[in-house]
């Protein structure tokens, strides 16, 4: 069975996920707009979910919980973390490994949750199928990029969306190496 990666992510303007220190509190403002920019949508199309050290340990640190319940999430890392729910996973395996395991267990349908090293290295091995990314319409001047490396392959818009509040959303297929989109 094969699985499709979809990294979906929220980026500033100037193509960072996160502050310097992980911190995502410059998104606050746009999830107080009550518009979701299409999330909930998203969320319901994906199995499971794939995301690194860095994006686990952030997202423990949300209030309420584990935000992503029911569905098996692995997170790839060295460390010895705690499991934050049942239906996550820690493993020292690689991306192309977490990924098949993913597939066998079920899951179609992806969401590399972060972070920019992950989808890195997803993106340079051939993983990365889709590419969605929230414009956000802020400068965060410094931070963890978009994708930790640079990266050179074609991308072809599937669909662009903007919202009242100045996000724009555009969602790419990601092409094979050395197709033009």
């Amino acid at each position: 069975m094969t699985a499709s990666l979809i990294y979906y992510v929220a980026a500033s303007l100037d193509g960072y996920i996160a502050r310097p220190d992980g911190s995502v509190d410059w998104l606050k403002q746009i999830e107080a707009a009550g518009d979701d920019h299409g999330y909930s949508g998203f969320y319901q199309s994906i199995d499971g979910l794939l995301m690194g050290r860095g994006t686990y340990e952030t997202v423990q640190a949300f209030e309420g919980g584990w935000p992503y319940p029911g569905k098996p999430c692995t997170v790839l890392t060295r460390a010895d973390l705690p499991r934050a729910a049942p239906e996550v996973s820690i493993s020292h395996s690689t991306p192309t490994e977490a990924i098949a395991e993913l597939a066998a267990a079920g899951c179609k349908r992806i969401w590399l949750v972060g972070g920019g090293s992950l989808a890195a290295s997803c993106f340079s091995v051939g993983l990365l199928d889709e590419l969605v990314v929230s414009v956000i319409p802020y400068l965060l001047g410094a931070g963890i990029p978009l994708f930790s490396t640079g990266l050179e392959r074609n991308l072809k818009l599937h669909e662009q969306r903007s919202f009242s509040t100045g996000v724009v959303q555009l969602h790419y297929q990601v092409q094979p190496e050395g197709e033009l989109a």
